[in-house]
């Protein structure tokens, strides 16, 4: 029976990264089913399903997630993103770093795409494989610490952890990544001057307070009002910011219907019925129960498990909703502690970050006319050097 629940496990699991290819939701789903099907009675497959659908904290966060990337999409059709970054005004080094991070707070599919231009423009002596990795390695370090990173946000969720409890172990790995960056990736970078034109204050701050918006309302609202339901608040800011991008941009009702079919919000609230649908039905399934009756090793499971999930997948959402549960199963814990979760969502966000199936990578390579051995040989030394600090918090932890 051991074996064939292990054997259950592993095919799930090979079902989500198959299917992650194409849909990331649908490949979380039919994990869950297979999973189901495999250990479950089929009347405690379909009462977890109903569970699901009907969770008011998975609904809201469903909502709040696709709202995320309309709010992106608004910011880029309205121009409202390059008024951003025009208007920097910082010397070359930085601005190759900071123009690709500011645009990766706002998260949209092929966003790389976006950023890809302004690296160009700053660096056009330097070597496409180097502003293939400046692209990437830059333009998804928010996401460690931005409150409305969707990947952040359902992971902390999955951990059973307030976020802006997590958020404060999450600042180091930023710092980690921003000083690996501009050591190895900017510092040998000119500090020539990349503006042409005046810059003006107005035309910058509208477009940030759109994008601190959203963090800034979300923590108000938890703070100030306390709603039952936590989710509700994320999709209150997440509203906010999105009827901010609009009266500031100006769009309109037509380019708006655009933009939210061209972001297609469905498929990122499809994500989040599927990643708790799996991970109620592991939680359901024997899984946990033999987890716990076996000796493994922490930083293994955290670290490696996290970083190849990350690597295979070419996403974040995917190891954490894997890893996560399996550790709080393996300890007994009801939540995850901050220092834990530090490191298993760092360690997948750079198994993520190097992936050849990570869309910002491969649309980056396209764009600079890079190839990706080049860009993991440029990229190999700081995500080695960024793994030894996502295995500091857990060494602390463990001892």
């Amino acid at each position: 029976m051991a074996v064939f629940t292990w054997i259950s496990f592993i095919a799930s699991i090979a079902v989500i990264l198959v299917f992650s290819k194409f849909n990331i939701g649908l490949a979380l789903f039919l994990g869950g089913v297979v999973l189901g099907l495999l250990l479950l009675p089929i009347s405690t497959l379909l009462e977890q399903l109903l569970d699901t659908i009907l969770d008011p904290s998975v609904i809201l966060l469903a909502l709040a997630v696709g709202v995320i990337p309309v709010i992106g999409g608004l910011m880029e059709e309205t121009g409202l993103v390059d008024r951003l970054v025009q208007n920097l005004r910082v010397d070359r080094r930085l601005f190759l770093g900071v123009s690709p991070a500011l645009i990766g707070m706002l998260p949209m599919p092929g966003g790389a795409l976006m950023s890809a231009p302004l690296v160009e423009k700053a660096g056009e002596d330097v070597l496409g494989n180097v502003k293939s990795a400046i692209n990437v390695w830059f333009r998804h370090i928010p996401q460690l610490v931005y409150p409305f990173a969707a990947s952040l946000i359902v992971s902390a969720k999955i951990a059973n952890i307030g976020l802006y409890s997590a958020i404060p172990f999450m600042a180091p790995p930023v710092l980690v990544c921003s000083a690996l960056g501009y050591w190895l990736l900017l510092r040998k970078v000119g500090r020539g001057v990349a503006y042409t034109e005046k810059a003006s204050f107005r035309k910058a701050v509208l477009p940030l307070m759109v994008i601190l918006a959203a963090p800034l309302a979300d923590f108000t609202i938890l703070k100030a009002l306390k709603p039952e339901v936590r989710e509700a608040a994320t999709l209150v800011a997440a509203l906010i910011s999105l009827s901010l991008a609009w009266v500031v941009g100006r769009p309109g009702l037509r380019r708006t219907g655009m933009v939210v079919l061209r972001m297609r919000p469905w498929s990122f609230s499809a994500i989040i019925f599927g990643m708790f649908f799996f991970i109620r039905v592991f939680q359901s399934s024997p899984i946990p129960a033999m987890i716990t009756s076996i000796e493994m090793d922490a930083s293994i499971l955290c670290l490696t498990l996290g970083f190849l999930l990350g690597f295979a997948t070419g996403r974040i959402q995917i190891p954490t909703s894997i890893v996560i549960p399996v550790f709080l199963a393996r300890y007994g814990l009801a939540s995850m502690p901050p220092l834990v979760f530090s490191s298993i969502y760092f360690s997948s966000y750079l198994g993520y970050i190097i992936s050849p199936v990570h869309p910002c990578v491969t649309v980056s390579l396209e764009y600079f006319k890079s190839n990706l051995s080049d860009y993991i040989k440029i990229l190999i030394l700081p995500t080695a050097l960024s793994m030894l600090a996502a295995a500091i918090p857990m060494i602390y932890w463990l001892i």
